[in-house]
């Protein structure tokens, strides 16, 4: 593949000149040949050119955003994500400023205090943190506290609410987390507070989301039509053409680029920026492996309660249904009782009609064998059974 960027970067060198000072060094050639066959490839082809730098190493983009070294490249770039041209006035301390031990997924962390008062912080995040808005608020309130407790020391009695400015929180992230990847067109995402009704407020925290992955699929093989998007193609791009034609486009990014390529010539310093990348890389993805487990452990744990839920549920079914049981058995008991109750009622009736039958027989028998004599009554009289003579009564025509 042809070294085009070494028209524009003269600086740059060969893989032959790269690799030839490693072998004549013993310190290099042992860093260099414990990573792997890959990351050796990675690594010689941005120092050599075949593939642009990655600007958000972190020891790159610290040198390029540098407020102390090159504010105004800061600056410039502050005034396009906030809208409004800043200046800035000093650096501030941003190690106290972090909430717990939650830096592992952070690359860069600058915090920078603005003309006007105001404070920014522009932080670059490799992988993307879970739970990005939530933890950007604590971090914003806790910028604000800070804010507030160092300006009113310095103004003792003369303090006013009205000296406490913005705080802006702006967050580019290399690999986004999955809330930004519903919004597949959107690449730069501005937050503040406000109410339902107009009422307005200042309230002070500012947020600017910006997704380089997103960014960088919806500009694929796209002119670079904005000084914004000249910044997101630096901050993403590492494709020698797209570098150029951003270079070509806005010349300012070639000095900015000339500074990382000395940078690379500089091979104990650029090798130990790459180790240095590379402990980011495995902390980055051991810490998402954690977040990812913790989020599994929280489904497992939640399909735990529900199950136990449902085991309550289908146990207190069974424990109705055990009872309805044993009421439907005490019924069918009592109704085989009844059952057989009746069963011996109707023997008993049976045995009554059979006997009932013969005595009729019998009378009728007699009847005929009388009648002649008009002893009729006397033969009914003569029945045992008064179902038997009502029953011959009835046959006689007698009342």
């Amino acid at each position: 593949m042809p070294n085009n960027l070494k028209q524009y970067f003269p600086m740059i060198r060969t893989k032959e000149e790269i690799l030839s000072e490693i072998d004549n060094n013993r310190k290099l050639s042992a860093r260099f040949y414990g990573w792997s066959l890959q990351q050796r490839e990675e690594f010689l082809s941005f120092c050599a050119g075949v593939k642009g730098v990655k600007v958000l190493y972190d020891s790159f983009s610290k040198e390029i955003l540098n407020p102390e070294k090159a504010p105004e490249r800061l600056e410039d770039l502050l005034s396009l994500l906030i809208r409004k041209n800043v200046r800035i006035l000093c650096a501030l301390p941003n190690d106290s400023t972090r909430i717990a031990d939650e830096n592992t997924l952070v690359v860069t962390d600058i915090v920078v205090e603005l003309e006007d008062g105001s404070i920014a912080n522009i932080e670059i995040q490799k992988i993307g943190y879970k739970f990005p808005g939530e933890r950007c608020a604590c971090y914003s309130a806790d910028m604000l506290l800070r804010q507030y407790k160092r300006v009113r020391s310095a103004r003792k009695k003369g303090f006013s609410y009205e000296d406490v400015k913005n705080v802006y929180t702006i967050v580019l992230f290399e690999q986004s987390p999955e809330p930004f990847q519903m919004f597949r067109d959107t690449y730069v995402h501005y937050f503040e507070q406000c109410s339902d009704s107009g009422l307005e407020l200042e309230l002070l925290q500012k947020y600017i989301f910006i997704p380089l992955d997103i960014f960088r699929k919806n500009h694929y093989n796209k002119t670079i039509e904005s000084r914004l998007e000249a910044w997101l193609t630096f901050f993403s791009e590492d494709n020698p053409e797209r570098i150029i034609e951003l270079i070509s486009s806005y010349p300012e990014f070639k000095f900015m680029y000339e500074d990382i390529y000395r940078i690379c010539c500089n091979m104990e310093e650029v090798m130990g920026i790459f180790s240095e990348e590379l402990r980011i890389l495995d902390r980055n993805t051991v810490q998402l492996m954690i977040d990812e487990m913790q989020d599994e452990l929280n489904t497992l744990n939640q399909q735990r309660d529900t199950l136990s839920a449902e085991r309550d549920t289908l146990s207190a079914e069974r424990d109705t249904l055990s009872a309805e049981r044993d009421t439907l058995s005490a019924e069918r008991d009592t109704l085989s009782a009844e059952c057989n109750t009746l069963s011996a009622e109707r023997d008993t009736l049976s045995r009554e009609r059979d006997h009932l039958h013969v005595e009729l027989e019998r009378m009728k028998q007699l009847n005929r064998a009388l009648a002649g004599q008009g002893r009729t009554e006397d033969i009914i009289k003569a029945a045992t059974n008064e179902a038997c003579r009502e029953q011959l009564y009835k046959e006689l025509g007698i009342c």
